[in-house]
């Protein structure tokens, strides 16, 4: 992710994404390039940050330099990459433009809610015999990003790609005081969006909604051609036709159908195609910023908690997610611990402590108040820390039949080493996700999430996915070498704000990243 793309990311300011197959397949060289920059200006003009998704040699890139644009723009044998063409594309080193499902892909993985294209694919004419579906209809069904572009591209069977994008449980609206569905190249195409949005702040309420019940789907925002720069329709239809029966008479088909199309038709219209793509490409990034900015302002003004949400409600709590542990710390009096089965003399004391627990007890001295998330057993381990944590709100905190409070035992030398630990921790995998969902509307409200690596891995996966979806600030404290990793084993990762490892956690990590480490990198056994 390029360094002003994040930073924009991290701070909760509007970011847009860009595809990049408008660059290496929808137009010539130099134009394609004098476009993708003029986008790129109208973006940045309107108060958001462009983020051109392209394949550079291997490597997914979000957010382009101008010499990258450059070099996608200028090469000639890159390739078309869609969700199915990633893994190879990535494997051989290969540099591609992204298409509107690949660009979804890097969009949401880069917690980017809104992506402005020309117009989406959909089901060719024919389709209904050629099975002939694009990827980006089924990628706006499980890919929750906002898609904000002219419709469907006019070449396609308009009809059959709105039925298809229902079956796939996509909201689709049209853009402006009209329902009517626009066609590419011009505002009309005869049928009509199941919705309208009229301005970028209900189109932003609509986006906010969708990420907010996290049904994984996307939102179609169909914005007409600005009339003054619209195609007539008798008149692409009629070279439509002529192009279609070329390339059916040259066996043209797949992903290299719709280039194809394209081309012709700005031969066919005598430019009359192209002008109107580009005034579209051009409009849709401006409303598409516009949106962006007003989603931003929505989502920062839900965390500050400056919308009404019900009467008398209190400031929003942190949340802190974690591990309760009664620890037992036995101190030998002697400077060798003996072995053999003997007794060593020295001290044996309880404490209560967990990492969770810890950051919870921190907090609440502090006067904060967190909601704490954990469990424990009934037992009689149990009622003493709940006796000794009754500052804290303890009230979300699972107690299970059956089960056992997680305890420690550690053996240490008189100078105050660790010679051996024990731990009894199962009940920490009852920290589930389907546990911890039940206080989604706290996460997403709240200024600060502390998570501890006790959790389970899916638990921690999905508190990272409300992150991305809300811009909520996360806090992991890695807990030890073993357990350090698991927020990087994917991209979880990327929604940690804080982390706070010591140095084999942090060497650990490093290793699960592949990353190589740094030389003279030394620390005390």
């Amino acid at each position: 992710i390029q360094p002003s793309v994040q930073e924009a990311l991290m701070e909760g300011r509007p970011v847009v994404a860009l595809e990049s197959t408008i660059i290496t397949h929808g137009m010539a060289y130099p134009q394609n390039l004098s476009t993708a920059r003029e986008v790129e200006k109208i973006v940045t003009t309107n108060g958001a940050v462009p983020a051109t998704v392209g394949i550079l040699r291997g490597q997914i890139h979000v957010g382009l330099t101008d010499e990258e644009l450059e070099f996608l723009a200028s090469s000639k044998n890159v390739t078309k990459v869609s969700r199915r063409d990633l893994p190879f594309v990535l494997s051989q080193g290969l540099s591609g433009g992204t298409t509107v499902s690949g660009t979804m892909i890097a969009a949401h993985k880069s917690g980017i809610h809104v992506f402005v294209t020309g117009g989406i694919g959909g089901v060719h004419r024919g389709g209904e015999n050629t099975l002939d579906v694009s990827a980006d209809l089924t990628e706006l069904g499980r890919t929750p990003v906002a898609v904000v572009s002219a419709g469907v591209k006019s070449i396609l069977d308009i009809g059959r790609t709105l039925e298809y994008l229902e079956t796939q449980g996509v909201c689709v609206a049209a853009f402006g005081e009209s329902r009517e569905f626009p066609a590419f190249f011009s505002s009309q195409s005869g049928f009509q969006a199941p919705y309208h949005v009229q301005n970028e702040e209900e189109a932003a309420e609509l986006i906010a909604s969708a990420l907010g019940l996290g049904l994984s789907s996307g939102v179609l925002i169909a914005v007409p051609c600005p009339k003054e720069r619209a195609a007539s329709g008798q008149v692409i239809e009629e070279a439509i036709q002529q192009a279609l029966r070329e390339a059916r008479s040259k066996g043209i088909t797949g992903k290299e159908l719709t280039p194809f199309m394209l081309q012709r038709l700005n031969e066919l219209t005598d430019g009359k195609s192209l002008d109107s793509n580009l005034a579209l490409i051009q409009n849709n990034a401006r409303v598409g910023s516009g949106i962006a900015v007003a989603l931003s302002k929505l989502q920062k003004a839900r965390r500050k908690g400056n919308l009404p949400r019900r009467e008398h409600t209190t400031p929003p709590q942190p949340v802190v997610i974690g591990g309760i542990n009664v620890d037992f710390i036995a101190k030998a009096q002697n400077p060798v611990i003996l072995g053999g089965g003997q007794t060593n003399a020295g001290g044996v004391r309880r404490t209560f402590g967990g990492v969770g627990r810890n950051l919870a007890d921190c907090l609440s001295r502090l006067g904060q108040t967190p909601l704490f998330l954990s469990a424990v057993g009934k037992d009689e381990h149990s009622e003493s820390v709940l006796h000794y944590c009754h500052h804290m709100d303890m009230s979300a905190v699972l107690q299970l039949e059956g089960k056992s409070t997680a305890t420690y035992c550690a053996v240490i030398t008189s100078a105050g080493e660790l010679s051996v630990g024990l731990g009894d921790m199962d009940i920490h995998h009852q920290i589930t996700e389907q546990y911890v969902s039940q206080f989604k509307e706290n996460l997403c409200q709240a200024p600060l999430v502390c998570i501890d690596g006790n959790v389970p891995l899916p638990t921690i996966q999905y508190v990272c996915q409300l992150a991305r979806e809300h811009q909520l600030a996360v806090c992991y404290e890695p807990t030890d070498e073993n357990k350090a990793s698991k927020p990087f084993l994917s991209d979880s990762w990327k929604a940690l704000t804080y982390i706070s490892p010591n140095l084999q956690e942090l060497r650990a990590i490093n290793r699960t990243l592949g990353n190589p480490l740094p030389a003279g990198i030394e620390y005390s056994e």
